[in-house]
């Protein structure tokens, strides 16, 4: 017999414009395509990205009193929703870095035996309160803790010493798209555009030290952010503006990542990012810098892309002649690259999901 399907909640943070939204709106239409009642819940009020389930808004909740006041009724209108709903299991996707709100939620608003947390990025410090021995008390008694690599979920154990961890990797739907045709050759960055995380100016620099300007290989810049002018200005210093573009925020960025000949990531750290599994998906190579974590568990170097050491301007810069310089190189990643990320497929993660759930 078919297990029988579940009734689960999805707590997010919001859908919006970002790899962890996607991911976690891609979890609700899996557990919706699996047979499960599936429930989002979003504590504020940005909705981008297509959902399955019915949703608790929160962030639409707008009442009168005091910021705190407010804080403390909605942490109650949750509590109340989730002790009525009498659900089988809450996937806590929000990240989680603030003391005083993360107490209320583990010991108060949540049941630990029935509540799994996931961690997103291999910043800890995003998901986990300090010192560690309150994390670990707070955490212990979870049903599970989901990190979306196996880097994040070692270091889990390592720091807090907990071991209800497993690793369930962020999955990818199946893609396709026509290439989207620019007046020159180009490779692309689509992301967020903030230079604390992503680290677009090691980009900037290596893209400058390459032979690609002079080759008339434009760089594409595909997102937005709070560093956007900031970027703009490095280009301009950088006499690059003949060949970086800026591009808007884009849903569906697909048909840019597979025309371009290669994508690139330069961030500081990473969870399990999705610009990579879904650039691979489309046949588009990838050159990575090795940062924690996700790219060395995705990327084979010289298999489906190139993984070149972080921080390092002229390594990058060296990784993108090749790819354009050595044809044997290329052909060998972008004819590898659809079929390295298979075993993300929805389906694939799906499968890892229910014998969790189960």
């Amino acid at each position: 017999m078919e297990p029988k399907g579940k009734k689960i909640c999805v707590i997010v943070t919001s859908l919006g414009r970002g790899g962890a939204e996607r991911s976690s709106s891609m979890l609700t239409r899996m557990l919706g395509s699996a047979g499960h009642e599936v429930h989002l819940v979003s504590v504020m009020d940005i909705i981008d990205y297509a959902y399955d389930g019915n949703l608790l808004n929160l962030g639409a909740m707008h009442q009168s009193g005091s910021k705190l006041i407010n804080k403390f009724k909605k942490y109650r209108t949750l509590k109340r929703f989730l002790r009525t709903q009498n659900f089988d299991l809450v996937v806590d996707n929000r990240s989680r870095p603030a003391f005083l709100r993360e107490l209320i939620m583990a010991r108060w608003v949540h049941d630990p035996s029935k509540t799994i947390y996931a961690v997103r990025s291999f910043n800890l410090s995003l998901y986990f309160i300090k010192p560690n021995w309150l994390a670990k008390y707070i955490y212990k008694d979870a049903k599970k803790i989901v990190a979306v690599s196996k880097q994040i979920a070692e270091q889990i154990r390592t720091s807090y010493g907990l071991a209800n961890v497993t690793t369930i990797y962020n999955p990818i739907e199946s893609i396709t798209t026509e290439a989207f045709v620019h007046s020159r050759p180009y490779i692309l960055f689509f992301g967020r555009m903030e230079d604390d995380v992503k680290n677009l100016s090691l980009l900037l620099n290596a893209y400058g030290n390459s032979d690609l300007p002079q080759k008339q290989i434009d760089l594409l810049l595909l997102g937005d952010g709070k560093d956007v002018q900031k970027f703009k200005e490095k280009v301009a210093m950088l006499n690059l503006n003949d060949n970086v573009k800026f591009l808007p925020y884009q849903s569906h960025p697909f048909s840019y990542v597979k025309g371009a000949l290669f994508t690139l990531l330069t961030s500081h750290y990473e969870g399990f990012p999705r610009s990579v599994i879904e650039s691979l998906s489309v046949e588009t190579p990838v050159i990575s810098v090795d940062c924690d974590s996700g790219p060395r568990e995705i990327i084979t170097n010289e298999v489906n892309g190139l993984l070149v050491e972080n921080y390092n301007i002229q390594a990058l810069a060296d990784a993108m002649n090749r790819m354009i310089d050595d044809s044997n190189l290329y052909a060998t990643c972008k004819s590898n690259a659809q079929q390295s990320v298979d075993g993300f497929s929805m389906k694939s993660i799906m499968r890892e999901w229910s014998e969790l759930l189960n």
